[in-house]
């Protein structure tokens, strides 16, 4: 038998928290089909590889397909954030390779693929709270620079009273932001800045390591590392499910 992931204090929570989306009824073969799902998120391997203690692979993967289509493992996560610490808020964004079979794809662009110095890659934008757990995230093509979802990020994430960044997203118009909404921003200004720098908390702004931690934790499970799915919404919900996991202790005892 593989290596499960789920306990039983585990599958119960998460059970729940599907079956208040009113879109999947309670069957008991779905904690192995989810087992399934996080196997091959943790191996990366074919969905025809699924090992048959899952189910058949079809199975499994139609069940993720809708599910991911419904929105449920989203609606997990956002369920599992709610316990977040939002007194300091933490960006960034990280370049994820795009496998051959994932940009194997129409209209690439659309689902959040783009050409950057590696080839087709996927760009994970995210914020996390005090404690470095996610609290908000979105996909965009590799292409595309940190500071174009900064706005996104902080309008979408729980009002924080810092926000920290590198000096990928130093911008004008995003520190106006974060004052209009009563925070202090930390985010360094480029070399050529007149301004400079001293005004800038360095001690907090050690603390960013937080958020490429959260980064560093989810790229563990090969399927987030590397992205072989095509469609974003897929993507998106493998993504989400694994941010779901460094919530999970949170919540379970």
């Amino acid at each position: 038998m593989p290596r499960l992931m789920l306990t039983d204090d585990s599958w119960k929570l998460l059970s729940r928290i599907m079956y208040l989306t009113g879109r999947i009824y309670n069957k008991s073969e779905h904690r192995m089909t989810l087992e399934g799902i996080l196997f091959r998120m943790r191996t990366g391997i074919p969905w025809r590889d699924l090992p048959r203690e899952f189910g058949d692979w079809n199975t499994v993967f139609r069940r993720f397909n809708l599910w991911s289509k419904k929105g449920v493992m989203t609606e997990i996560f956002q369920f599992l954030s709610r316990l977040n610490d939002p007194q300091w808020l933490f960006i960034d964004g990280s370049i994820v390779k795009t496998h051959q079979d994932g940009a194997n794809v129409k209209s690439s662009s659309e689902q959040a693929i783009g050409r950057s110095r590696g080839g087709n890659s996927t760009k994970i934008h995210l914020a996390v709270d005090s404690g470095g757990l996610p609290v908000h995230f979105e996909l965009s093509g590799g292409q595309v620079h940190d500071v174009s979802y900064g706005e996104s990020l902080i309008l979408c994430s729980p009002e924080a009273e810092v926000v920290v960044a590198d000096k990928g997203y130093d911008s004008q118009a995003l520190r106006d932001l974060i004052k209009s909404r009563n925070a202090q921003h930390v985010i360094p200004r480029k070399g050529n800045s007149k301004q400079g720098n001293d005004d800038i908390d360095w001690c907090l702004y050690r603390y960013r390591h937080l958020v490429e931690n959260a980064f560093l934790k989810v790229k563990k499970y090969r399927a987030v590392a590397t992205r072989y799915e095509k469609l974003a919404r897929n993507y998106e919900s493998v993504v989400a499910l694994a941010f779901s996991l460094m919530w999970l202790p949170m919540w379970v005892d």
